[in-house]
């Protein structure tokens, strides 16, 4: 029988995100959040071993060197050349929904592997967030999508792109690649879509009740070609996420 004082190592490596520059043979302070987690969360040690990485490519191994309440420091091993992208890369350009299902979008979202997050506020947005408001927001999704990379092994950061209403995305947009439109009364449908892609795409899905006809035009204008998701019309919370795995399915790294 196991000793209840004794220490338990975590079941699987705890990774922890780290701001700045990170080098091999090197000693790093843990930021305030991650070592309340590893202090209080996961109950780590000294000596227990960690993962690290600050969105330059690959991650490095580390050992925690010492601990004084919340001040954790960690030993920076050697790094390790290791990405775990899609190979389509994805900006996902989300209709902002209300609070909790906006974070389980750009989380799950994370997860799947999209390369960018552009918010975009449409007509059924919930809530006008605008100005500094706005740029809080942005920051909050960006914590969401640095935790999903730390808990998913991703070593690279989605960028979330500052909110802007969807008639200004439309007139900015600009680049390479497809652009497909979530809508339910599509013709084309997610197979034949993504058989056309080719390395990168927009997907653009709308807030709670969808698009507004006149927003989905406008999307068109901007080259968005409308697509369905099947005979169902899903939440948003759950529209974005299946077409992400759909398309991950059919022309990513599934």
């Amino acid at each position: 029988m196991q000793n209840p004082g004794m220490h338990e190592k975590p079941a699987r490596i705890a990774r922890f995100y780290m701001e700045g520059a990170l080098r091999a043979g090197g000693v790093a302070p843990l930021p305030e959040a991650s070592a309340h987690h590893a202090v209080h969360v996961l109950r780590m040690r000294p000596g227990d071993e960690v993962v690290l990485f600050n969105g330059r490519g690959g991650e490095y191994a580390g050992r925690i060197a010492a601990m004084d309440r919340l001040r954790v420091t960690v030993d920076v091993l050697q790094h390790r050349s290791l990405e775990r992208e899609s190979p389509l890369a994805v900006t996902l350009v989300q209709g902002v929904s209300a609070g909790e299902k906006m974070d389980f979008t750009v989380q799950k979202a994370t997860e799947l592997g999209v390369a960018a997050l552009q918010p975009v506020l449409a007509a059924r947005s919930t809530g006008r967030i605008t100005g500094e408001r706005a740029e809080l927001k942005r920051a909050h999704w960006r914590r969401v999508a640095v935790a999903a990379c730390e808990q998913c092994g991703r070593n690279r950061v989605p960028e979330v792109l500052p909110v802007l209403p969807l008639a200004e995305y439309c007139r900015a947009t600009a680049g390479g690649g497809a652009r497909l439109l979530l809508s339910p009364q599509a013709e084309l449908g997610m197979r034949a879509a993504a058989a056309r892609l080719d390395g990168a795409a927009a997907l653009a899905s709308g807030p709670e009740a969808g698009f507004g006809e006149d927003e989905e035009a406008m999307l068109v204008e901007a080259g968005f070609v409308p697509v369905r998701l099947g005979p169902r019309v899903l939440r948003t919370e759950t529209a974005a996420i299946a077409a992400l795995a759909a398309l991950n399915a059919l022309a990513g790294d599934f």
